[in-house]
């Protein structure tokens, strides 16, 4: 006898509420193993491929591309034993029933996402029959009573049976006007096309209403409107949310870091960086390692619920990264650990998964300083806002050749500017100028490393 289960939208281990569909890698029909990955999704902070814990037959999908779904929403069905004897009827709403299903179906959560389970409850057709209920304790299936016998074509008289439409088509219909109980199917499930020829007929069951716009739309007036949602809705509640919270203060320092491009040049043909992309980022965010030892309030945060201010033994350095779907923080854990080859590879790592969306959420949580590279745009500096969270956030802006006085006489150097923005709660004006100082001292003089 086939079984059939529903596959709920689950929580990928960040707290996830809501997310995204954004492509389908099955469709009805399709066989799939254990494991395999049959949804991607966006959540609040980057896309991520779902595996279904179950192999079988995927029977229905319930959301299309571009709807937003709630965590333990049934985002699919599916037959795990489509080699078994026939089903009972299908349900009104379109999805397979199993022969006997209970009040409550216990959905899984996601392979490798915890131990969290949702209980979805099975609700009853408000105008159903009761003869179609079927009974408790099933006969054999080499006896079928003439109750579940195959859903005869859906009367489109209201009041009667539910039309068989699934909810995307409902949705579709309710959009435009069109009533399924006018549908005739041919003892079909109502389909798209149906409802698109119902709207389009020249006595439709209702007026057509406005149809729900699509992802992209562009009026009269030449305005492009996308819905907020995603990484960058998640993108704007954070920043509003820090800029509104701690109070920023921001300090700019100019910096000639002739000596640190020499020495990157010269270790570019060192056997210890072969085949690694050694970048002006990278000794950047030694610098912040090692300047956070000396003043840890950089590296803290506060805790508003306790009232407490929480310092740090490790730097989690948060990297904004910007991506196709907007921008995000990844993290390189215990930075502070890490050599500068360590360092240049994981950032090398990181840009490059962080480009490609695959990100992990887990990777993006948890910070507790950050910079942001705005000199890989041409830019000199700006006034970056802290990332919720932590307490100070650098911006490294671009490396230019510029005249500079050195030994009383004007040469041409290689230069860039540094903004420091810091959480007045915990980072009074002298840790924040101390720390900045310190980075800006690396970056002009590597050696100076030795005796920080």
């Amino acid at each position: 006898m086939p079984q059939y289960k529903q596959f709920p939208l689950a929580d990928t281990a960040e707290g996830l509420t809501e997310a995204d569909i954004l492509n389908w890698h099955v469709k009805p029909g399709d066989e799939v193993k254990v494991n395999q990955i049959v949804v991607e999704i966006e959540t609040a902070k980057a896309a991520v491929e779902l595996p279904i814990p179950w192999a079988g037959v995927i029977t229905e999908l319930h959301v299309e591309p571009g709807q937003t779904v709630e965590v333990g929403t049934a985002i699919l069905t599916i037959d795990t034993d489509p080699g078994g004897a026939p089903a009972e009827a299908p349900s009104p709403n379109g999805a397979a029933a199993a022969p006997a299903p209970a009040a409550e179906e216990e959905m899984k959560p996601l392979v490798g996402y915890g131990s969290k389970t949702v209980t979805a409850k099975r609700r009853a057709r408000k105008d159903a029959p009761a003869a179609v209920t079927p009974a408790p304790a099933a006969p054999a299936p080499a006896a079928p009573a003439a109750p579940v016998a195959p859903v005869a074509p859906v009367a489109p008289v209201k009041g009667g049976y539910v039309p068989l439409a699934k909810p995307p088509v409902r949705k579709l219909a309710k959009d435009l006007g069109v009533d399924l109980h006018t549908l005739a199917a041919d003892g079909q499930v109502i389909t798209r096309e149906d409802v698109q020829r119902a709207a389009s007929g020249p006595e439709p069951a209702a007026a057509p209403a406005a149809a729900a716009p699509p992802v992209s739309t562009v009026d009269a007036a030449g305005e492009r409107r996308v819905p907020i949602k995603g990484v960058r809705k998640a993108t704007a509640k954070a920043m509003v949310d820090s800029a509104f919270t701690a109070p920023h203060v921001t300090e700019f320092l100019t910096v000639d870091v002739t000596p640190m491009m020499e020495l990157r040049e010269r270790l570019k043909k060192s056997p210890a960086f072969a085949g690694i992309k050694l970048t002006p980022l990278a000794f950047a965010a030694k610098a912040m390692c090692l300047a956070a030892k000396r003043t840890p309030d950089v590296n803290a945060s506060w805790d508003e619920e306790n009232q407490e201010i929480v310092y740090k033994s490790y730097v989690h350095l948060g990297i904004a990264a910007a991506t196709p779907r907007g921008l995000i923080v990844p993290k390189i854990r215990n930075a502070e650990q890490l050599s500068l080859p360590e360092l240049a590879r994981a950032l090398s790592d990181l840009t490059d998964v962080a480009r490609e969306g695959k990100t992990a959420p887990g990777d993006m949580v948890n910070g507790s300083i950050t910079i942001t590279n705005v000199g890989v745009f041409g830019v000199d500096t700006g006034t970056p806002i802290i990332t919720p969270g932590e307490s100070a956030i650098l911006a490294f802006g671009a490396i230019r050749d510029t005249p500079w006085v050195v030994d009383g006489e004007i040469k041409v150097r290689k230069v860039l500017q540094l903004a420091l923005s810091f959480d007045h709660r915990v980072v009074d004006g002298q840790q924040g100028s101390q720390f900045l100082s310190d980075v800006g001292m690396l970056l002009a003089d590597p050696a100076s490393a030795f005796i920080l």
